[in-house]
């Protein structure tokens, strides 16, 4: 029996891919570009946004008559409800083997899940969120994480992870900041990376979200209008996903629900195509966010009908309908039929959506769906590596008396309606939060340390007590004179406070969970005021999505330490930094105002952005972003950036060395600003560009050198072209954006310099003895 040509793996994937394409009918194409999500709940009680609008219940019959056609993509499996891991991969290896007994090729489909802060299955590891990641301030930690979660997708058949968010902070009200690394570009973009490259390495294809403008939201809205210019988006929004595409790897994109100046994403063919693939060489598969094509009908009204809807996102460039059939179906097809429709973009997205089948081994004859078997979801090399990632993300931001570390005996009163609650620890995407919410007579599957729980288990010691003092949302504020009592009684207080994940208003972080301004949820603030009256010293531990204003107890509190939903590993870390087991070495990826309003905010400021005398508004956070604290101290010595000229395509060095002066080994994190004096358009007064986290034993000492291109230099103008002109620039050596602890002064020589696609998009730092 001759083999076809599209089934032999010794011919290139375009020779298969173009030979199958011939054989296919018009049903057959469009049954590539479609996912099914059996299980999904339509009570309005779901996981993605109009979920009871836009999905179905299918019978068995459905079923059957869809995958005869073939099929495109298996929705969540294992992320819709909680199913026992390996089980489940048998039943995903069973409906994959229905798939390809059903259909005339017999092609699987592509199976996708969830991973933000890991497999989002029951019984599977939750690691910190990304915003975690991003104060670790440690891109090859999380490319390790990332090679752990792909590896778990990949055991149980999972071929397509939709992660990472590479969304900047634009508006810290936003419900999803959790989701994000941070608020710089640059951070967001290499950190990103990381986890793109992790992904990958296992044979998982990486989707970067959300393309392109999502966290711009008017309002801090979810789903809102972008209120974004062209240097906004050009500057800030795209360099992490260019970033990532080129240095990650990545090799799927998810177009975003936002509109920008009344363009949805959906239906933008110069976001997804003229840029991502014409511009930026792309050549992977454009998936849409959950329902985001059918929205273009339901909720942006650009279209009259699911046929329409589908015309103008495929024209735009989208591939691939998520989760489930809606527009890419018999609408489509008979759209094309009449005409309406042109047939060669049903056959664009299905070569690009083959050519990907062809890349994961789906074509060839010799492929299984078994699963391999045992399966551990939350191995123990899982859980320390969620351990070291929560560790190295906690941030100090004060200390000022020296009252952390925690005496191992002293008297302590735990307070506060996170203290005592295992969810604490996890944002919206971890399984226990986005899914076990529904399933309450469902245990957890997997072990979560209390806040509580771990500090008695840190400090064996010490007297330990607790008292709840409120809710996390609820006004009631009964419960205040058992947690003041007990505060009076301790040597300190420790108040864990913050927030509750949860989606579309079920929690206070999250998606959907969006807030009018940055106080405290509930009557938490006054809690902390009635515990600081006692006059017993207060550290504050804050278990949240999102940066609060903590400007009303500044120089009240003992020390406050901030953790962004450390996973669940992440009670014994914060336990570990106030008992002193762990040195802090976290920093801080976004800005923690000082006032909860004024917003939106971030660093990223030109000058007329910044406090000035012409508004009674000050927008100068309370700690800045990079800002940490140690428990040690670092001195920087020999700095090598004497002033120079260089050209506007030249590079240049500039070094420090750091010593660990204090008597414990520690980490300190070197950051690199660029701060441009007088630009064609305005500019951040400063960005970051470059950093390395520095881990020292006592007395030890390290050189680091970063060497600056002058395309870091590079931004949008007026012509829309992304430039390095010539003139002054300042490179910034600080701990945070507000201490700068070095300044070299270069002068850049020569014509402007138009950059294209191959620009440099990284600093290169070395580290020496």
């Amino acid at each position: 029996m001759t083999t076809a040509p599209w089934r032999d793996p010794a011919l290139p994937a375009a020779t298969r891919v173009d030979d199958l394409l011939a054989r296919m009918t018009l049903e057959e194409k469009t049954a590539q570009l479609y996912g099914v999500w059996v299980g999904a709940a339509t009570d309005g009680d779901g996981v993605a946004p109009h979920q009871h609008d836009m999905t179905a219940d299918r019978a068995e019959h459905e079923w059957d008559e869809l995958i005869a056609l073939g099929l495109g993509q298996l929705t969540r499996s294992f992320g819709t409800a909680p199913v026992d891991p390996g089980l489940g991969a048998r039943a995903l290896a069973r409906a994959q083997r229905r798939i390809v007994a059903a259909g005339r090729f017999g092609i699987p489909a592509v199976a996708h899940e969830e991973c933000l802060a890991g497999f989002t299955a029951w019984r599977a590891t939750a690691y910190p969120v990304p915003l975690a990641w991003g104060a670790s301030f440690d891109p090859p930690l999380v490319e390790e994480m990332a090679r752990h979660i792909g590896r778990d997708l990949r055991s149980v058949g999972v071929h397509q992870g939709l992660a990472p968010v590479l969304d900047v902070v634009r508006d810290p009200r936003w419900g999803r900041v959790e989701e994000t690394i941070g608020e710089d570009p640059y951070l967001v973009g290499t950190v990103g990376s990381a986890y793109v490259r992790g992904l990958e390495s296992a044979g998982v294809i990486a989707t970067l979200k959300h393309f392109a403008g999502y966290a711009s939201s008017a309002g801090a809205r979810n789903l809102a209008p972008a209120r974004a210019g062209v240097r906004e988006l050009a500057d800030i929004t795209l360099p992490p996903f260019e970033m990532a595409l080129r240095e990650g790897g990545a090799r799927s994109v998810m177009a975003a629900y936002n509109e920008t100046d009344g363009v949805p994403a959906s239906a933008d063919p110069w976001l997804l195509t003229e840029l991502l693939r014409e511009e930026w060489g792309f050549t992977g598969t454009v998936v849409a966010d959950y329902f985001g094509i059918g929205f273009l009908e339901t909720l942006h009204r650009v279209a009259g009908s699911p046929a329409e809807a589908a015309h103008l996102a495929l024209a735009a460039g989208i591939d691939v309908e998520l989760p489930t059939l809606k527009c890419y179906g018999p609408e489509l097809v008979a759209a094309v039929r009449a005409g309406t429709v042109p047939a060669d973009l049903v056959d664009r997205a299905a070569r690009r959506v083959l050519l990907q089948k062809c890349e994961l081994g789906l074509l060839d004859e010799d492929w299984t769906p078994e699963p391999a078997e045992p399966v551990d979801l939350d191995s123990a090399a899982n859980r320390t590596l969620a351990r070291r990632l929560a560790e190295e993300s906690v941030v100090l931001l004060d200390n000022p008396d020296g009252i952390l570390p925690l005496a191992p005996d002293t008297r302590i009163a735990v307070v506060g309606p996170r203290a005592a609650d295992a969810l604490a620890m996890l944002g919206c995407y971890s399984f226990p939060s986005h899914v076990l919410t529904h399933h309450p007579q469902v245990p957890m599957g997997i072990e979560i340390p209390t806040a509580v729980e771990a500090l008695r288990a840190e400090l064996p010691d010490a007297k330990v007590t607790f008292a709840e003092g409120c809710g996390v949302t609820d006004p009631d504020d009964s419960g205040f004179e058992e947690a003041v009592a007990r505060a009076s009684e301790a040597d300190v207080c420790v108040a864990f406070l913050g927030d509750r994940a949860g989606l579309f208003g079920r929690g206070t972080s999250g998606e959907g969970c969006d807030v009018a301004d940055l106080r405290l949820p509930g009557a938490q603030g006054d809690l902390l005021d009635r515990l600081v009256a006692t006059g017993v010293p207060v550290v504050l531990v804050l278990l949240t999505g999102r940066p609060y204003a903590l400007g009303r107890w500044h120089g009240r509190l003992g020390a406050v330490v901030q953790a962004f939903f450390p996973g669940e590993e992440g009670g014994p870390a914060v336990a570990g930094v106030l008992s002193g087991r762990v040195n802090p070495s976290g920093r801080l990826p976004v800005s923690v105002p000082r006032e909860p309003g004024g917003q939106p905010w971030t660093y990223l400021q030109p000058p007329l952005g910044l406090a000035g005398e012409v508004s009674s508004l000050d927008p100068t956070p309370l700690y800045a972003f990079g800002h940490g604290r140690s428990y040690t101290a670092f001195a920087w010595e020999d700095f090598a950036g004497a002033a120079a000229e260089i050209g506007t395509d030249g590079s240049y060095d500039v070094s420090v060395t750091v010593r660990n002066t204090g008597d414990r080994a520690g980490t300190e994190v070197v950051q690199l600003y660029l701060h441009d004096p007088v630009a064609s358009v305005t500019r951040p007064d400063v960005r970051l560009i470059g950093y390395q986290r520095v881990e020292l034993a006592p007395g030890a000492a390290r050189r680091v050198t970063f060497r600056f291109h002058a395309d870091l230099s590079a931004f949008t103008d007026r012509r829309g072209h992304r430039v390095v002109e010539p003139g002054a620039l300042e490179l910034r050596l600080g701990v945070s954006i507000a201490k700068i602890r070095h300044t070299a002064r270069l002068t850049l020589t020569g014509p402007v310099r138009v950059l294209g696609p191959d620009r440099g998009l990284r600093c290169e730092v070395t580290e020496g003895a």
